[in-house]
């Protein structure tokens, strides 16, 4: 294995650090460097606050800023952060409006992020949106059901945004909880993920095979498939997707391909021209798009399709303007 690191134990400090040294207009470090938040606080906004391990970056660091995040909490790779540092990011963003935390679906996420609301919850109101996008988990019955996957991205946008127009606690919540019931994501991948503590592959695929079903913590998927054209792999996670929720015609939507980590930008164009195509002959009208590599699993060659049915103001939402390091929107 070979990786750009000095060693496996302070990689994660140390590309956080860098992090905040690339990104100083829109971030610092919190208390202790115990989270990521943002250079200047809005007072009297709801504040917004996310985390889960390193290893899916951008994600949740990249997009802490005006019309996202006030903070993330960033746990060892694919490790929830700990307790303590998501009550201090709690303590430090919280002006006075509340505080609302946005969970990945996980077993690790959920226990942390519970236990911090616990400990914080006497001194401050707080209300959490749980997102569950991910198909896969849902079928198979794993956990606590469906993951919290490249969707996330989208709740913390839209909800992002409506903070930042001095939407309430419990309104945001609303939004979010709305939101998170139309988002669906699947994912695949045609290899694993090399994880630098213990030097070797999550799973391992054969040349003429894909992982069908993946998630961003390394997990193998539902099933090792022969390796298809990507206009058949990609017609594969639509239709599943489209199963698997309700597209009523003259659907609007948001349609998002993420790399997860080790695709080039040309295959993840060449996927989403496929994802559209199919989406256009389900009469559904994809009217915003997102193509690029936003969360990972670190070096994982795979990709995600992420279907958001939005209505009209969640749309006039995601236009919002925002300004972090992962993701820019000008008025």
């Amino acid at each position: 294995m070979k990786k750009f690191m000095n060693t496996a134990e302070t990689m994660v400090a140390e590309s956080l650090e860098g992090f905040v040294r690339a990104h100083g207009e829109f971030v610092v470090f919190g208390a202790g460097r115990k989270f990521v938040r943002r250079r200047h606080f809005t007072p009297g906004k709801v504040a917004l606050i996310s985390g889960g391990g390193a290893g899916h970056e951008p994600m949740h660091i990249g997009f802490v800023g005006k019309g996202m995040l006030d903070a993330a909490c960033v746990g060892h790779i694919f490790t929830s952060p700990t307790p303590d540092q998501i009550v201090s990011a709690i303590e430090e963003a919280d002006t006075g409006a509340g505080c609302l935390l946005i969970i990945k679906n996980y077993d690790g996420d959920i226990m942390n992020f519970e236990m911090a609301i616990e400990m914080a919850a006497h001194r401050h109101r707080i209300e959490t949106v749980i997102v569950s996008d991910d198909i896969e988990a849902g079928r198979t019955g794993e956990g606590r059901g469906r993951r919290g996957v490249a969707g996330t991205l989208v709740v913390e946008k839209i909800i992002g945004a409506a903070a930042e127009r001095g939407l309430p606690l419990e309104e945001l919540k609303r939004i979010g909880d709305r939101l998170n019931g139309r988002i669906r994501t699947m994912g695949v991948a045609l290899s694993g993920v090399t994880i630098p503590q213990i030097q070797r592959t999550t799973f391992s695929v054969n040349t003429d095979e894909m992982e069908m079903g993946v998630g961003i913590h390394g997990e193998p998927g539902h099933s090792r498939q022969r390796l298809l054209a990507a206009d058949a792999i990609i017609r594969h996670l639509c239709e599943t997707i489209s199963a698997d929720i309700s597209i009523l015609p003259d659907t609007k939507a948001l349609l998002f391909v993420n790399g997860l980590g080790g695709t080039p930008p040309a295959e993840l164009y060449l996927a989403y021209n496929a994802a559209h195509r199919f989406m256009e002959e389900r009469l559904v009208h994809v009217e915003r798009a997102l193509v690029g590599t936003y969360v990972t699993s670190l070096d994982m060659q795979g990709l995600s399709v992420t279907l958001a049915l939005l209505t009209d103001d969640e749309i006039a939402l995601w236009d919002s303007p925002v300004a972090t390091a992962a993701l820019h929107l000008s008025p």
